[in-house]
């Protein structure tokens, strides 16, 4: 049974996983007569990523994001072992049930992109359309480094000026070269969440990072490429960082190639991944979305 609440531009939703976890997600708007559109996080962020984004198209659609179970206002996992994609979709899966949603559009980050990948496979015919974001079928082995280095951590910031600093230094100069304080700041307040004492910290459960502490996940990636053949069915759009380490030129380029609907996007001087708030990101997602009204 899920219980709503009314906030200024969204109502939060809680609904029960298959253990009994509470989760959490943003239902804006509510109307169920309009198509809906589900947005599923990268590993380390949550619901508010999309809030730009939801507002930008809530005239027209819909919008559910969801904080996968650790993060956000969802239940930390007791059992770190669960913190898996394939655990996640479950979740997903869940939800939809709860609100009674099929046939949805799709927007997935990273993480989301794999999860939306997987949940095609497992369930043909769940989505009309997706939006995969610097994400695809083969990941380069540099970006799993990168993240490997600093997934899990457990700072504690005297202030959101202080975290928006910590986060630049964290992603690094070739993520986001062009942002300003202000854009690090909005960062900060999109992943991290402010304590009862005053101290800021990351808003999602370190133990999250468990399966990166295994260089096999990074050494060995999964081949993806039956699981993105799922989606062939569906019109798609992927939207590449141009400086990704994840999601690399000629993976991209292979994807087009493979998909009969496919539509590939490059977002200049950004790396993984894109906000999708970038004016290039919203006119991209803008015209791919004409088709769902």
């Amino acid at each position: 049974m899920k219980a709503v609440f009314l906030t200024e531009s969204y109502k939060d939703i809680y609904f029960k996983s298959a253990e009994g976890l509470t989760l959490y997600a943003r239902d804006y708007d509510n109307n169920t007569d309009k198509p809906a559109l589900l947005c599923l996080h990268g590993l380390t962020r949550n619901s508010a990523d999309f809030h730009d984004l939801a507002l930008h198209l809530n005239e027209r659609f819909r919008i559910i994001t969801v904080d996968q179970r650790g993060r956000g206002k969802s239940e930390n996992d007791p059992d770190p072992s669960k913190y898996r994609p394939d655990i996640y979709c479950s979740d997903v899966f869940a939800l939809l049930e709860n609100l009674k949603l099929q046939n949805v559009v799709v927007i997935g980050t990273s993480m989301g992109g794999i999860m939306i990948m997987m949940m095609a496979a497992e369930k043909p015919g769940l989505f009309r359309g997706a939006i995969i974001n610097d994400i695809g079928p083969e990941i380069d082995p540099a970006g799993l480094i990168r993240i490997q280095g600093y997934v899990g951590a457990t700072h504690e910031f005297a202030s959101w000026e202080d975290a928006a600093r910590s986060i630049k230094t964290q992603q690094g100069t070739d993520v986001f070269p062009l942002y300003s304080f202000d854009d690090w700041l909005a960062f900060a307040k999109r992943t991290c969440v402010e304590k009862a004492d005053g101290k800021i910290q990351f808003a999602y459960d370190p133990a999250l990072a468990n399966p990166f502490k295994d260089d096999e996940t990074v050494s060995s990636p999964v081949d993806m490429w039956p699981l993105f053949e799922s989606l062939h069915s569906i019109p798609v759009m992927t939207i590449r960082g141009q400086r990704s380490d994840i999601l690399s030129e000629q993976t991209l380029n292979a994807m087009e190639r493979s998909h009969p609907d496919f539509k590939a996007v490059t977002i200049p001087d950004i790396g993984h991944a894109p906000i999708l708030t970038e004016p290039q990101s919203l006119k991209a997602i803008d015209s791919f979305l004409e088709t769902f009204k």
